[in-house]
């Protein structure tokens, strides 16, 4: 297979039979999992979501889709694996993911089983945790933040899906707490990589979104930047014609405010116990990269899908040596037989 791979020695753009993917070298360093981000760079996508749309978005061909989805995993060399996904209804649900005996995935919250049918759609939640080899995790994102998280102690791994509300409910710190809880995990060996996401360059949000991180986080300042506009594109700001104002009005608007959504899974991440040299951030924008990244912000609801996947490699069977049987040893010299 030929590839080849651009950007920051720690995070690379690795290109593979046409499709572009993004990997981080602290994932790529463990040989025992399988990694990537996706990109829309291949594919067979057409229209608004042209190139690897790996979501059934609306206006997509769900078999061009299936056909992308084929294809990406092929070129990770995981085409055996079973891909999990979600229904993803930014929440702080996260699942527990193993091959039943039948041969389907079968998602489990704590100890409970979910109930489902093949075929149907997957259940409602927004991570994914798995020991078990074969399974491929994944989570879709088009501006939300994703996060792998490896353990390489107890060989272990998940995926995790944020957007601002399940960032709010602290998903990605359930994720590790749920590491701990179902597998033994000690968050000081887990790896954790951040993935391509709308950054706080472009990521602007209402007072309500403010607030409501203020609600559940002491120090949730950090988390957001104002960005000042400069006085040239508020005229009003040079005269005094705000003096005629009736009282209550302000003729100087307020800032815009920005979410940092790297900065609340940092936060969250730290919480839940991870070393700070263990966490990375992939350094890429998807509203700033059009070329790259599908984006929602950008493209609105007919915008394509990425995924952002990890799984375990399935363990070879050691081939049996074919020697030759065993040549009988000849009696010595002088041997008497009865």
């Amino acid at each position: 297979m030929l590839y080849w791979v651009l950007g920051h020695p720690a995070s690379q753009i690795v290109w593979r039979g046409g499709l572009a993917c993004v990997e981080h070298s602290r994932m790529a360093g463990c040989s025992w999992l399988i990694h990537a981000f996706s990109t829309r760079q291949g594919g067979a996508g057409r229209g608004r979501a042209a190139g690897l749309n790996l979501g059934f978005t609306q206006g997509t061909s769900r078999a061009r889709v299936r056909e992308n989805r084929k294809l990406f995993l092929q070129q990770l060399g995981a085409g055996d694996l079973a891909l999990a996904t979600l229904r993803q209804v930014h929440s702080a649900i996260v699942y527990q993911v193993r091959c039943a005996a039948s041969g389907e995935l079968e998602y489990r919250v704590g100890e409970n089983r979910v109930p489902q049918q093949p075929g149907l759609a997957p259940p409602q939640g927004d991570a994914l945790l798995t020991d078990r080899a074969g399974i491929m995790l994944s989570v879709k994102t088009a501006d939300c933040l994703p996060v792998l998280l490896a353990d390489p102690k107890r060989r272990v791994v998940g995926a995790v899906h944020a957007g601002w509300r399940g960032a709010l409910a602290r998903v990605v710190e359930k994720a590790v707490g749920e590491m701990r809880r179902a597998y033994g995990s000690d968050p000081r060996n887990l790896l954790a990589v951040i993935g391509p996401c709308i950054r706080v360059c472009c990521y602007e949000v209402g007072e309500e979104v403010e607030e409501a991180f203020h609600g559940r986080f002491p120090h949730a300042d950090k988390f957001f930047r104002k960005r000042s506009e400069s006085a040239a594109s508020h005229p009003e700001r040079n005269s005094l014609s705000f003096l005629n104002m009736p009282p209550g009005m302000n003729a100087v608007p307020k800032p815009p405010t920005h979410l940092d959504l790297v900065a609340v899974a940092q936060d969250q991440l730290l919480a839940a116990g991870l070393s700070p040299r263990h966490i990375e951030a992939v350094d890429f924008c998807t509203a700033c990269r059009a070329d790259l990244f599908y984006s929602y912000r950008r493209e609105g609801s007919r915008a394509g899908r990425m995924l952002a996947v990890i799984g375990i490699r399935p363990v070879k069977p050691a081939r049996a040596s074919r020697q030759p049987p065993p040549t009988p040893s000849l009696p010595r010299r002088g041997t008497n037989y009865p």
